[in-house]
């Protein structure tokens, strides 16, 4: 299906100004709603929006003398008209869909507009694969925004990828239709050592008048943070306290403030806007990573501007935090934002500001979702075979590949031992003591192995090393082909058999997640697409998510989202330690750590 470009407020400005003088009939009107403006940060009661050409000509008391015999008149009969809902930073792989069933799983929820970041898919199918995201997301019946990712590899040397973003391919995609900026610079080392390839994505960007997307992941706000900021990110959500927010803001930074699947880190930095007073315009909602789940179950959008007023923030200012302070940032103000003249019709009828059922939603001008249910269709991407051929094992694993021999002699040893922290992307570096049997070192109690299989290139690599943290018992693995960012397949387990099983079931599927148990699947999310997504409907996905949650659950987890920390262990720019398939990476200091410190 063709791209069909939306028209620019140029095309229509005359059609606009003639509706709002009433010398031209509206397309549509939508009567007698409460105006709840955020650039002012009111409510005005008893006003119409007239729209034409999925634009918004003018919002006043009375839009009768606008109207024709063709209007087509949406009653919102008291209700609260707000603006469309923009999510201003996620990643659409994490929700385990396409761009087309991701929208489809978040229009009923009053999302409208969406930056996102495919740095995901670029890792495993590089500048083709982030292209194919663009054109899909060009298709849909909302905005969907696109950040040229900036990291593959997030960390150089660090990591291998399947393929790597040059500054040439950020170049040039900046001059592709829907980029409206980088993505997340996750090489925050290199932006404060002034690498040279990341200033030069930076410059492109710039030069483009596009925004830079930033991505601090250090607690460290000296002389480091200070280098980053003056590197050129715009904007960051890496933060988890009141003290990053505030840091980030006085910087001349957005701070970002994400509830994700796993991420609860609004209620720990909205104080300095509920408490401290600061100026709200420069803090933003996102979601970062929802997996479909909590897209079926929760929402989205409408589930974070819910939480922030539970966190005490005043309900028009988590609006402005979802709409106008996102179009801010990214340049788009006259385009989306707010229900005012010239802007894109995208607009959302709830009877509550506090609890805000999404109740009726308008995306440039057309009805697209009516309470919950979806009323457009969102079209797909016809999807090349090259994009569903991604897990390249050069072979099927045995347990033995899942070994971590013992120092000779040994009977005991010291590991390093990565530590999850739920709710929380950031982990532990931890030690234990572990046992040695037979000259292999076993996981035992709480510490689980660890497994980062290469699937890229067809290497047959496998690194060993422990996890602890999940709370598995008895013999069992779980496996995933979503593994941030590289996206190599990653494999927790207590059971060397259990763990190979796992990994040759992914092989053989073409990429996803699937649990083991006493050698038995207990649950499988089919991922095709870059082994990353699928394009079946967001609801089958979530079952199928839901199912291996419940088989996390039956294997010990109890852990909240603990699938969402699962995909990060491999996450080489979030301190504190994490595996590649290069080895154990200390984040903090950016060094490859041995897995046995000391034996016994």
């Amino acid at each position: 299906m063709e791209h069909i470009p939306f028209p620019s407020w140029p095309d229509v400005a005359a059609d606009l100004i003639a509706v709002a003088t009433g010398r031209t009939p509206a397309q549509t009107v939508i009567k007698g709603g409460k105006w709840v403006n955020v650039h002012t940060r009111e409510v005005l009661d008893n006003h119409d929006i007239a729209i034409t050409h999925g634009r918004i000509a003018c919002v006043v008391p009375d839009a009768g003398y606008c109207s024709g015999p063709n209007t087509e008149v949406i009653e919102a009969k008291g209700r609260y008209m707000i603006p469309g809902l923009c999510d201003a930073h996620m990643h659409i792989e994490s929700g385990m869909l396409t761009p087309a069933e991701f929208a489809r799983a978040v229009i009923p929820h009053g999302t409208t507009s969406m930056f996102t970041d495919p740095h995901e898919i670029a890792n495993v199918l590089g500048l083709e694969g982030v292209r194919m995201m663009h054109d899909e997301a060009l298709l849909q019946p909302v905005n969907i925004f696109t950040q040229m990712p900036s990291c593959a590899p997030s960390a150089p040397g660090m990591e291998t990828t399947g393929f790597e973003i040059s500054p040439e391919d950020v170049a040039e995609a900046m001059g592709w239709p829907g980029i409206v900026g980088l993505g997340e610079m996750m090489n925050f080392p290199g932006v404060s050592n002034a690498d040279p390839k990341m200033l030069a994505e930076i410059a492109a960007t710039q030069a483009a008048g596009k925004t830079v997307g930033g991505h601090y992941a250090s607690p460290d706000l000296g002389p480091a943070f200070a280098g980053y900021v003056a590197g050129g990110p715009a904007d960051d959500h890496e933060g988890t306290c009141e003290a990053d927010a505030i840091a980030r803001m006085r910087q001349g930074m957005r701070a970002m403030i994400r509830l994700g699947s796993a991420w609860y880190d609004v209620q720990s930095q909205i104080t300095a806007i509920t408490e401290k007073g600061l100026d709200s315009r420069n803090m933003i909602l996102c979601t970062d990573d929802c997996h479909s789940g909590t897209l079926v179950n929760e929402g989205h959008m409408n589930r974070v501007v819910r939480h922030a007023i539970d966190c005490g923030c005043d309900p028009l200012v988590a609006l402005q935090m979802a709409t106008i302070n996102t179009a801010t940032h990214f340049g788009l103000e006259r385009e989306i934002g707010s229900l005012t003249p010239g802007r894109r019709a995208d607009v959302i009828l709830t009877s509550d500001l506090k609890t805000l059922p999404v109740e009726y939603v308008i995306a440039r001008g057309k009805t697209v979702a009516v309470n919950g249910e979806i009323a457009v269709d969102c079209p797909h991407y016809n999807w090349p075979e090259t994009a569903r051929q991604t897990v390249n094992m050069a072979r099927d694993l045995t347990a033995n590949d899942f070994g971590i021999d013992a120092p000779k002699g040994a009977n005991a040893v010291t590991a390093n031992v990565i530590g999850v922290v739920e709710n929380q992307a950031p982990t532990k570096a931890l030690q234990f003591e572990l046992p040695v049997t037979e000259g292999r070192v076993q996981a035992t109690g709480e510490v689980c192995q660890i497994a980062l299989v290469e699937r890229h290139q067809a290497t047959g690599g496998v690194v060993n090393a422990f996890v602890s943290g999940f709370g598995y018992e008895g013999q069992m693995a779980m496996a995933s082909t979503v593994a941030h960012d590289s996206h190599h397949m990653i494999v927790v387990g207590t059971d060397a058999d259990n763990m190979a099983m796992a990994a040759n079931r992914l092989r053989e599927v073409g990429g996803g997640i699937t649990v083991f148990k006493d050698g038995t699947e207990l649950a499988l999310v089919d991922l095709p697409i870059a082994g990353l997504m699928s394009d079946s409907p967001a609801r089958d996905v979530a079952a199928k998510a839901e199912a291996m949650m419940d088989a996390m659950r039956a294997c010990g987890c109890t852990l909240n989202n603990a699938y969402m920390q699962h995909s990060l262990l491999a996450l080489v720019v979030i301190p504190e330690l994490r595996i590649s398939d290069l080895g154990l990476v200390d984040v903090r200091t950016f060094e490859f750590k041995p897995v046995i410190e000391t034996h016994t």
